[in-house]
C-alpha cells in the first residue's frame, strides 16, 4: 500500500530526446535565482549611471 497517487510512483517518461522535463522544484529554483540576479544586475546599473 501507497500513499503517494500513482502518477508520482511512476517515473516520468522521456521525451523525443530521450530527456526527462525539468521538475517544478527546479523550475522554482531557476526563477528565484533569475530573480536575485536580476537585482543584483539592476541595483548595479543604477548605481553606475546615478554615481
Amino acid at each position: 500500500m501507497s500513499y503517494l497517487p500513482k502518477g508520482e510512483l511512476e517515473p516520468e517518461k522521456p521525451d523525443k530526446n530521450g530527456r526527462k522535463p525539468p521538475s517544478q522544484s527546479r523550475i522554482a529554483l531557476w526563477i528565484v535565482v533569475s530573480g536575485v540576479g536580476l537585482y543584483l544586475v539592476g541595483s548595479g546599473l543604477y548605481g553606475i549611471l546615478t554615481k
